[in-house]
């Protein structure tokens, strides 16, 4: 087991919160070889179980968290209220909680991460929005169920982690056409590129989602995954070269035990 505590990002509009841990990690810091090297978080993927496991007890440890909970996601706006730790994944896209040391941990390789939290309420929460979760309203349906435990929209903030730039997220007309029948208002978020192609700007839309709701503080740490190699996990990145799986990035918030 490796002694130093894997790296992270913050996003200082949570940081500033009492009672509130949370870190964005990448590849760096762990145990996994070869394509997963080296801090793979993701159960789903190929890569050695007991390395994910050890990767996994890193970063919990990292956040001086109780327990490490992600979901099976599946693109979904379905958020799950945490209340205790689970053995088996359950499925969905969202969770929230307002018990301290838990630490929910959002799973990506491109997809956009959201940490919330409204530290007067004592409740967090983390949403997975891929363009399906974001137009389907994951993150509406996160902020929702923060209210139900006590947040007020006004007092919660949020954090767009590391996610695939709209310069590394090229569509074809079929996705630009099947989004804007959807959300209309986003035909600004597409820029023509080579050919019949468009670049999208995914956390362009996230930040637009969130700041519809009222949200008191929205931040964007504005690092794309596909492009930072060593730094980040990226399943767009494999598919160019043909590779057969990827590992996963891990987002994580929790109220500090």
């Amino acid at each position: 087991m490796r002694e130093t505590p894997p790296p992270f990002e913050t996003s200082s509009g949570l940081a500033a919160l009492a009672g509130v841990g949370h870190g964005y990690f990448g590849r760096p810091g762990g145990v996994s070889t070869g394509l997963y090297a080296s801090l793979n978080a993701g159960p789903g993927s190929k890569d050695d179980p007991v390395a994910v496991a050890q990767n996994r007890d890193l970063i919990r440890q990292a956040m001086g968290a109780t327990a490490l909970l992600s979901c099976h996601q599946v693109h979904s706006p379905d958020v799950i209220h945490v209340t205790e730790a689970w053995d088996r994944r359950p499925e969905g896209d969202a969770m929230v909680t307002a018990t301290p040391g838990l630490a929910l941990c959002i799973l990506t390789a491109d997809c956009t991460p959201v940490l919330f939290a409204d530290a007067e309420a004592g409740v967090v929460g983390a949403a997975h929005a891929g363009w399906k979760g974001a137009l389907g309203g994951v993150l509406e349906a996160t902020v929702a169920s923060m209210t139900e435990l006590g947040a007020e929209p006004g007092r919660i903030r949020a954090a767009i982690g590391p996610t695939i730039a709209q310069a590394s997220y090229e569509v074809g007309p079929e996705f630009r056409d099947t989004f804007l029948e959807a959300s209309p208002a986003s035909e600004g978020l597409f820029v023509p590129g080579k050919g019949d192609r468009f670049h999208f700007d995914l956390p362009g839309y996230c930040h637009a989602s969130l700041a519809a709701m009222g949200l008191g503080h929205i931040a964007d740490l504005a690092l794309d995954t596909c492009a930072l190699e060593d730094r980040y996990f990226s399943n767009r990145r494999r598919n160019h070269r043909g590779e057969p799986d990827y590992g996963r990035n891990a987002s994580v918030i929790l109220l500090q035990p």
